[in-house]
Parts: structure tokens; C-alpha cells; sequence
């Protein structure tokens, strides 16, 4: 029988406070795993831990900046002897900043680069010495759509997103025989608190033009949910993936698929 269940495992997904972090640690611990997770600062990790004790769930949170090395390394001592050894690790922190490229400056392109790419590098060279001790261990980078494609004002965005999609093919290539699996996975347009004001309805009751926008380029003709992750999140992480290395696994309803529709 596929062996898709995660008890005893110990998770740690970074920026797990809320949104995409916090749907996909939810489903790993109604599949059997430990959740550990950081955020930024104390205020999003208490809002953090209050969302999961309403499902019932004891989660264990931690502030920490993940494009601090020091820090991280701290951190996850500090989660070994508090917790354990981390069995699966998702790369989920991330920012992005929609500023066209010739009026964004350096230091905030470098910013999202610090966070979105060398975050999981400082993260993921954290545990993989544990990892290879046990002698398995999952990574999931969450990639994006941006991984493959671009669009105005995300060239910051973009640019580590690529960086990111060549990252885990290169943990894969580097630590597979270790019987480590790095994967990633790709979002499409997924509705969140973040993203409601581009699919609130027009006064005349028309779809606001960006919700018209993605539901026309996507194929299942609506948005993704955070509930659409969960199935591919568990998978990579499971046992069931154990001969997956190195796939980036799109969750897009078939946009990448699609040229669209003739106007």
C-alpha cells in the first residue's frame, strides 16, 4: 500500500504564521507529523500558534530571520533539542515586491533575493547534515509560476524564483544518495486575505479585470484554494515520493499548459 501518512515525522515550515505556510503545515499535522515553524517576528509567531490551537493542533514556534545564517543555525540546535531531528523541511518564507524594473533599486531587488533564494540555501544547509546522519529527509522549496515565466514588475521575484527552481535541482543532484528527496512546488493564482481585493466584484458587478484576467489564462476557470496544495504538499513529503527528485510540481489549474484563448 502507498505509504502517504507522516506520523512520528517532525516538519518545519519556515513562515508558517498564516497563508500558503500555514495550510500546507495543517495538512502534515492531520497526516500524522510534529509542526515546527518560524516567522519573523514574536507577533506573527503568537498569531501563529493561537491560529493552530483553534484546529487543535500543538505547534511549536520559533522567531527567526532566515536569511540570517547564524540565527538559523541556532535555530534549528535550538528545534533538534527541543523537538527533534527535522524529517521534512518546506521553504515557504518568502516576499515579493511589484516595482517595475527600472524604477526598483538595488537594495530592494537584493532584498528579495536575500529572502526568497538564499533563505532556503541558509535553511536547507541547516538540516541537511541531520538529514544525512538518518539517512532520509524531504525538502520542499515553494517555488512559483515565476520559476517558468515573467511579468511586469516581478523581475526581483522572478529572478529568485528561478534561482530557486535550479537550487532544488541541485540539492537533488547533490544529496540524493543520501536518500534525501528535494522537490518543489509551484502555485498558481491562489485566493488568500492577500489576494481578495483582486476578486472582489466591480460596482456594476463585473469581475475585477485581474480576477477576469486569471480565470480566462486558467484552464479549471477559477483560482487555486490553499486546500488545492495540501494533497501535492503531503505527497512530496511522504513516502510515496521517495523515487521523486528534483521535480518542481506545478499547482496552477493547467496555466502553464495553456497559450489561452483567441481574443
Amino acid at each position: 500500500m502507498v505509504n502517504f501518512s507522516l506520523e512520528g515525522k517532525i516538519a518545519l515550515v519556515t513562515g508558517a504564521s498564516y497563508g500558503i505556510g500555514f495550510a500546507i503545515a495543517t495538512a502534515y499535522a492531520e497526516a500524522g507529523a510534529k509542526i515546527v515553524f518560524n516567522d519573523i517576528n514574536q507577533s506573527l509567531v503568537d498569531k501563529g500558534i493561537a491560529s493552530y490551537k483553534e484546529k487543535g493542533i500543538e505547534a511549536y514556534g520559533y522567531v527567526c530571520d532566515v536569511t540570517d545564517e547564524d540565527a538559523v543555525n541556532s535555530f534549528i540546535k535550538t528545534v533538534e533539542k527541543e523537538v527533534g531531528p527535522i524529517d521534512i523541511l518546506v521553504n515557504n518564507a518568502g516576499i515579493i515586491k511589484r516595482i517595475p524594473m527600472h524604477e526598483m533599486s538595488a537594495a530592494e531587488f537584493r532584498q528579495v533575493i536575500d529572502i526568497d533564494l538564499n533563505g532556503p540555501f541558509i535553511v536547507s544547509k541547516a538540516v541537511i547534515p541531520q538529514m544525512i546522519k538518518k539517512g532520509h529527509g524531504k525538502i520542499i522549496n515553494i517555488c512559483s509560476m515565476m520559476s517558468e515565466l515573467g511579468r511586469e514588475t516581478v523581475s526581483a521575484y522572478a529572478a529568485a524564483k528561478g534561482g530557486l527552481k535550479m537550487l532544488t535541482k541541485n540539492i537533488c543532484s547533490e544529496y540524493g544518495g543520501y536518500n534525501i528527496q528535494c522537490n518543489g512546488i509551484g502555485p498558481g493564482y491562489i485566493a488568500t486575505p492577500q489576494t481578495a481585493p483582486l476578486r472582489e466584484k466591480q460596482s456594476d458587478g463585473s469581475l475585477h479585470p485581474f480576477d477576469a484576467f486569471i480565470v480566462s489564462k486558467t484552464p479549471a476557470a477559477r483560482w487555486g484554494t490553499t486546500d488545492d496544495l495540501k494533497g501535492p504538499a503531503i505527497f512530496l513529503a511522504s513516502e510515496a515520493s521517495d523515487f521523486v527528485n528534483g521535480h518542481i510540481l506545478y499547482v496552477d489549474g493547467g496555466i502553464l499548459a495553456y497559450i489561452g484563448k483567441q481574443p
